[in-house]
């Protein structure tokens, strides 16, 4: 009898046993429901304003010199000031040869989410231009570190900015302008906002060109991220640079990502690697800056053009969402130990 009674009471439970999991299920979906959409409101900025600012353009040349004939040109940002209150740190964000796209996007929501406000500087529009892929004359590549110490003027004044904590960051033709502006020489000469970055940030730079004194930077940590299977802006030189900044004693990392291709961080990109039609690339240059202001092909001695025999052009391009998990990790991780973040 006890048996039968204990039989009738484990299968009355059986009978309950689908509902209790299905409210299991609902509650834990709820929950995740809830936790999805605090991640995203934290992602959501909290004020967002559009700065017009003055730039100049100028030739590569001029820039190197400190001087020559500059076009004025007004730019704009967009500033997305996280949640929270006071003083806030920013990051910089400079975009590369086909203007701001979809890794911008991400990244910004991610400092938002973090609590860091961030600048989205955009070069080319105010200049008539949407992509310079194709025909990288059309403008200079330094120009952009220049906007870059444009978009300081625009912060340094904010009173929501803390002006002790704006990292610069930025990718391919950004990347290089991201890693080329922490130069003293170039901080001395283009640089009038009264402030420095507190880091320097490139993904994916050009490192062919050997400009003078280059190993002069300011005191700043640089981090520089690339990809092993970049053969748009390859690796290579960028260690070799990464190397004799070291032996200068300065505060710089190359962190690398076992094939991955340039804009590895592009959620929009093809995770298979794909030609980017017509693109130029310096990948089989080298570009030396001698004397002051004049670059030249350091094999041939000639003045460097893009139309240098050594300019080739369908280099690659590719999602990795696995490099971009790291980078994103490594970044978070990074600028919470800077910023002093809870």
């Amino acid at each position: 009898m006890n048996i039968v009674k204990s039989l009738s009471m484990t299968s009355s439970a059986l009978r309950w046993l689908p509902v209790l999991i299905g409210s299991l299920v609902i509650a834990l979906s709820h929950a995740s429901v809830a936790q999805a959409q605090d991640h995203a409101k934290g992602q959501i900025p909290a004020r967002t304003e559009l700065h017009t600012f003055q730039s100049v353009t100028i030739s590569d040349a001029g820039f190197l010199k400190g001087e020559g004939q500059a076009s004025p040109v007004t730019l704009a940002g967009e500033l997305r000031v996280a949640q929270g209150t006071g003083r806030m740190p920013v990051v910089v964000l400079i975009h590369g040869s086909s203007g701001i796209g979809s890794n911008t996007e991400v990244w910004a929501r991610q400092f938002n989410q973090m609590g860091v406000s961030a600048f989205i500087l955009d070069s080319f529009t105010g200049r008539g231009l949407t992509v310079v892929g194709p025909d990288q004359s059309q403008l200079g590549r330094l120009n952009l570190s220049l906007d870059a110490y444009r978009a300081l003027e625009v912060l340094a004044s904010h009173p929501r900015v803390d002006p002790k904590r704006i990292v610069l960051m930025g990718f391919s033709r950004g990347g290089q302008a991201t890693l080329y502006a922490s130069e003293k020489r170039f901080l001395k000469a283009w640089n009038r906002s009264g402030l420095e970055f507190a880091a320097y940030l490139p993904f994916y730079p050009d490192c062919h060109t050997v400009y003078q004194n280059d190993t002069d930077v300011v005191d700043r940590p640089i981090r520089i991220f690339h990809g092993t299977g970049d053969d748009y802006n390859p690796m290579p030189p960028c260690q070799a640079f990464v190397e004799r900044l070291r032996s200068a004693g300065h505060n710089v990392e190359l962190i690398d990502y076992p094939g991955a291709q340039h804009s590895f961080d592009s959620p929009l990109g093809s995770t298979t690697p794909t030609v980017s039609k017509n693109a130029q690339t310096v990948r089989n240059c080298r570009i030396r800056e001698e004397p002051v202001g004049q670059l030249i092909n350091a094999v041939s001695g000639a003045p460097f053009t893009y139309a240098d025999p050594c300019v080739q052009r369908d280099p690659h391009v590719g999602y990795d969402p696995v490099a971009a998990d790291a980078a994103h990790r490594t970044i978070g991780e990074f600028l919470k130990q800077l910023f002093e973040l809870k």
